[in-house]
């Protein structure tokens, strides 16, 4: 018998917690519905949970501090409810690590679907990759612990990794020195095309570059190919 992926949700709306509750186990998960940050940490703390989702607006810390704590103490998957779907919340979210975002009111369906998708993703292996004994993929003096999913940088520092970043990362080494569009960022990152006006792939990429160190005007591990996406200018060597 499978084991039933176990999603925590944080929001203080008495009545979305309920909903949601309710709505993801009819559909086969367990779920567990809290109010705030303090809940979310101590039923984090006693239970193994597969995904978050994540409101905006909560009391006491809100949830753009609480993905970005989850992001390094956890490594889990987020997709952040916003109350109006700006895109500044969105970027905000993106940009501190959240795999996925969705305006409210929302469709409890979509919703469902968005879970399913950033599951699948975050369980999912670059073909290149597998079923390779690799246990770190070094590129540019950079060292990725696929263990422990975490950088390690030239000089041995150790760079904490959010879900979505660690995904895109080896998305990046699984195919090096190839020119990859958002589409097909977006498509082996989060399993869904890009809107036109979605620049999620831009952010994240611009925060993995931050990891790396390659934030400036000419980035040399990620490039921009103009018009064309983005490409991991770097060879990439495993390590058993």
């Amino acid at each position: 018998m499978e084991t039933q992926d176990h999603i925590l949700v944080v929001d203080d709306d008495l009545e979305i917690r309920s909903l949601l509750g309710d709505y993801l186990r009819r559909n086969g998960y367990r779920a567990t519905v809290v109010p705030d940050g303090r809940a979310m940490w101590q039923t984090l703390d006693s239970a193994q949970v597969d995904l978050v989702i994540l409101d905006v607006m909560l009391p006491g810390e809100d949830g753009f501090a609480l993905c970005r704590q989850l992001g390094v103490r956890k490594g889990l998957p987020v997709i952040m409810l916003t109350a109006k779907g700006e895109d500044t919340d969105r970027i905000v979210g993106l940009e501190l690590g959240a795999d996925d975002y969705l305006p409210k009111p929302f469709n409890p369906r979509e919703l469902l679907a968005r879970v399913k998708s950033v599951l699948r993703r975050s369980r999912a292996v670059p073909p290149t990759l597998e079923p390779d004994d690799a246990k770190a993929l070094s590129f540019a003096g950079w060292t990725l612990d696929l263990e422990a999913r975490h950088l390690v940088s030239p000089q041995q520092v150790v760079v904490a990794l959010s879900g979505a970043e660690y995904r895109l990362l080896r998305v990046f080494l699984a195919y090096p020195n190839r020119v990859l569009s958002r589409d097909q960022l977006m498509d082996l990152t989060v399993g869904r095309e890009a809107d036109p006006l979605d620049r999620s792939i831009d952010v994240q990429v611009s925060r993995l570059r931050q990891r790396l160190g390659d934030a400036g005007r000419d980035p040399e591990i990620i490039r921009t190919v103009r018009g064309e996406g983005y490409v991991l200018a770097a060879a990439v060597l495993a390590a058993a």
